[in-house]
């Protein structure tokens, strides 16, 4: 368990940080975002969109609790990571521009699939408890 823990939090730390350092800029609608928008051919309205969307889906990964929200949020920043490697790539830039995206994409997954495997580790050891409410919840009576 506690190395299912580290694990999580290494990646889910790495994933968050990637993207909160890709929501900032985005919020404050620097210069180098309404270029790569232009490029690709995109209303540059919708950039302050996407990085506040981002900011959130860190906070709803960072934050403990809120399993619905969790799986949104991850849903959301991977689909915007898988957005964005398909806009660039189709924009005209080399593969080596946009190639590195893919690392990124990896530590989302990776951060999901500890997230699940330290929730399913949680319930297991919470189960297990004497005192845990729902132990003996589906026994049949006689």
């Amino acid at each position: 368990m506690k190395k299912t823990k580290i694990i999580y939090w290494v990646l889910t730390g790495l994933f968050a940080f990637v993207m909160l350092g890709s929501a900032i800029p985005n919020i404050l609608v620097n210069p180098m975002s309404v270029q790569g928008f232009h490029e690709m051919g995109y209303p540059t309205y919708i950039i302050p969109f996407l990085g506040w969307a981002k900011l959130l889906g860190v906070v709803a990964i960072l934050v403990p609790g809120f399993p619905r929200l969790k799986e949104w949020a991850y849903a959301g920043l991977i689909f915007d990571l898988l957005g964005a490697t398909y806009s660039v790539a189709n924009s005209g830039k080399d593969l080596v521009q946009w190639a590195p995206i893919f690392i990124f994409v990896a530590l989302g997954f990776g951060s999901y699939i500890f997230y699940h495997k330290k929730r399913k580790a949680t319930l297991f050891n919470e189960s297990s408890r004497p005192d845990f409410p729902l132990k003996n919840t589906f026994q049949s009576v006689a």
